[in-house]
C-alpha cells in the first residue's frame, strides 16, 4: 500500500492564515512601523485556537468563513475534525475544506485530498484525491509533493513514471521531509527513476534518521554496518540499531540483541541481549539465530532479562539499574519504497523471520 505524509496543518507557520483585526495605530505603533516595518497582523481566532480556546476562535472565524476567508474556513475545518470545542464531524469539516480550497488555501486542498483518499467525510475516490494533490503539489506544499510522488510509483491515479516520482521526491527530501529523504534514499541507492548513487543514498536516508524517522534509522544501520555508500562502521551501526530499539522498532530490537550478544561494536552483555529478544518476541519476531547466541546465558539474567521486558520501558524495582530510555519521536505508519537493505545481510545471521 502508498505509504502517505499524515497531515498535521501548522496554521502559524502558512502566511495565508493571518486573519488580522482591523485597528488604528497608537503614535508609538506607527513610528515603530516606519523605523522596523509593518508588523505582523494580529490574528486573534488562530490565538485562540493556540491557547485552547476553542469556541472563541469558532466564533471569531465564522464571521470571516462567511465572508470567504480561506484561512478561517480552513480553521473551522480543523475544529470539526478534530472534535475540538465541537462535536466531531468529518462531513462538515469536509465541506469547510472544500470551500477553503476553493478560495486557494493549498493546506485545505491537502486535507481534502486526504480526505477522499480514506473516504472520511466524503466518499472515497482516488482519483479526486490525486487530482487535489496535484493542485496542492503546484502551489508548492511539501506533503503534496510527496504525496504524489507516491502515486507516480505506483502509477494507478497518476502517470506512471519513476522519473518524475524521483523529481519530487527530491523536492520534498531537499525541503527536509523525512518521510521523503527516507524514500529519495532508498530510490538513489536502488536506481528507481534516478542513476544510482549508494553514497548520495546513504546521506538522505541518514538524514532522515537524525529526524527520527524509525524505518530509517534500521536502514541506516545496516547500511553502515555493511559499509554500503559509507564507511564501515559496526560501532555507529550498534548505536542507531539502539535507537531504533528503544523507539520500539522489533527488527531494531532483533538486530542489537545480537550486537549485544557478541559484543560487536558494543559492549557484550547477555542479559541487554535477552531484554531486547524478549521485546522483539513480543511483537511476534523470532530468530533461531539469535537464540543459538544466548543459549549459555545464566538462568538468573535471563530471568532478570524477562522481567526487564515485561515492565519496559518502566524499570521493575527489582532492578536496581535504572535504564535510561531516550524519547524518540513516532513514525508515519506504512511502507517505504524499495528497501535499501537486504534483510539477509543484516548484522550476524539474520534469518528470513528478521524482515
Amino acid at each position: 500500500m502508498m505509504r502517505r505524509f499524515l497531515l498535521t496543518i501548522l496554521l502559524a507557520l502558512t502566511p495565508a492564515l493571518a486573519m488580522a483585526q482591523d485597528a488604528p495605530d497608537s503614535p508609538a505603533e506607527a513610528i515603530s512601523d516606519e523605523i522596523f516595518g509593518p508588523r505582523a497582523p494580529t490574528d486573534f481566532a488562530f490565538g485562540a485556537f493556540q491557547r485552547g480556546y476553542f469556541l472563541t476562535a469558532l466564533e471569531l472565524a465564522l464571521p470571516r468563513a462567511e465572508q470567504g476567508d480561506a484561512a478561517a474556513q480552513t480553521l473551522i475545518a480543523e475544529l470539526y475534525a478534530k472534535g475540538l470545542g465541537v462535536s466531531q464531524n468529518d462531513q462538515r469539516a469536509a465541506g469547510w475544506y472544500q470551500l477553503a480550497s476553493n478560495n486557494g488555501d493549498y493546506l485545505a486542498t491537502f486535507a481534502l485530498a486526504l480526505a477522499y483518499q480514506d473516504g472520511i467525510g466524503v466518499p472515497k475516490n482516488r482519483d479526486r484525491a490525486a487530482e487535489l494533490f496535484g493542485k496542492a503539489a503546484e502551489a508548492g506544499y511539501v506533503p503534496a509533493k510527496y504525496n504524489m510522488a507516491l502515486l507516480h510509483v505506483e502509477g494507478v491515479y497518476a502517470s506512471p513514471s519513476l522519473v518524475t516520482a524521483a523529481e519530487l521526491m527530491k523536492e520534498a527530501a531537499d525541503a527536509e521531509l523525512p518521510e521523503a529523504q527516507y524514500d529519495y534514499g532508498s530510490m538513489l541507492i536502488e536506481g528507481a527513476g534516478v542513476a544510482p548513487n549508494p553514497a548520495e543514498g546513504a546521506r538522505y536516508i541518514g538524514l532522515a534518521a537524525e529526524q527520527n524517522l524509525v524505518p530509517a534509522q534500521v536502514d541506516y544501520a545496516t547500511l553502515l554496518y555493511l559499509g554500503q555508500g559509507v564507511d564501515k562502521d559496526v560501532a555507529a551501526a550498534a548505536t542507531w540499531y539502539g535507537r531504533a530499539a528503544e523507539a520500539g522498532n522489533a527488527v531494531a530490537q532483533n538486530r542489537y540483541a545480537k550486537l549485544l550478544a557478541v559484543g560487536e561494536g558494543v559492549t557484550l552483555n547477555l542479559e541487554d541481549a535477552a531484554m531486547w529478544r524478549a521485546l522483539a518476541r513480543r511483537q511476534g519476531l523470532s530468530d533461531p539465530s539469535l537464540d543459538r547466541l544466548l543459549v549459555s546465558i545464566p538462568e538468573d539474567e535471563l530471568a532478570r532479562a524477562e522481567e526487564r521486558a515485561r515492565f519496559w520501558p518502566s524499570t521493575p524495582s527489582s532492578v536496581e539499574t535504572v535504564l535510561e530510555i531516550p524519547t524518540v519521536g513516532a513514525t508515519p505508519q506504512g511502507q517505504a519504497l524499495p528497501a535499501p537493505t537486504d534483510a539477509s545481510e543484516a548484522p550476524i545471521g539474520t534469518t528470513a523471520q528478521d524482515p
